[in-house]
């Protein structure tokens, strides 16, 4: 049975393979010219995909790469470790994959995100929560918002020290703003629920 590809895009060339989402993340990655592990492309995407996409998992990068380097995007190459552990497997992007991943980026037609907020969806319940839960809720989210953006604060600065990742430096600062913006969202949000108990008293 064929897996569904979700975000599934044709590259424009019928030898091309569409791919989901996820695989096009792990190969924007190693586009960048490291030849990296699972492990390090799992730290990677820790530090910079999870504050726009998402992080993807142990399980979900290695079945990724298998993908890749059946389609021939990437190959691997088992490495000794210095610390005398089991050998690891590292991957580098071929020249197949660096073209596929260009196109990508180049042509993929541009979707809107899916706002997925459960916050608001809680919010929009908020006729079966009391008014203290749905303010500590707010609360927490307010929190959150400025743990990201303060996170996203510090990588733009480590960012800069790279010049390869001057683009991702800029996707950083829209984090750093788009956080700052759930934080300020959160704050006018409690200030509209005290409105409104003021209103009902």
């Amino acid at each position: 049975m064929t897996e569904k590809k979700a975000g599934a895009v044709d590259t424009g060339d019928a030898e091309r393979p569409a791919l989901p989402a996820t695989s096009w993340a792990v190969l924007g990655l190693l586009s960048f010219g490291e030849e990296l592990s699972g492990y390090d492309l799992k730290k990677w995407s820790d530090w910079s995909l999870h504050f726009f996409y998402w992080s993807p998992s142990f399980s979900q990068i290695y079945g990724e790469l298998k993908r890749l380097d059946k389609v021939g995007y990437v190959s691997s190459r088992m490495v000794a470790q210095e610390t005398g552990n089991r050998d690891k497997r590292v991957y580098v992007i071929t020249d197949a994959g660096m073209a596929a991943v260009r196109h990508w980026a180049r042509e993929a037609p541009v979707e809107p995100p899916v706002l997925k907020h459960g916050v608001m969806l809680r919010l929009w319940l908020g006729h079966l929560l009391e008014a203290d839960r749905m303010r500590e809720v707010l609360g927490r989210h307010r929190e959150y918002a400025e743990t990201m953006r303060q996170r996203a604060e510090v990588d733009v600065v480590g960012a800069h020290a790279d010049e390869a990742w001057a683009y991702p430096s800029l996707v950083l600062k829209w984090s750093e703003r788009y956080y700052t913006a759930e934080r300020d969202l959160a704050d006018a949000m409690l200030a509209d629920l005290e409105e409104r108990d003021r209103r009902h008293l």
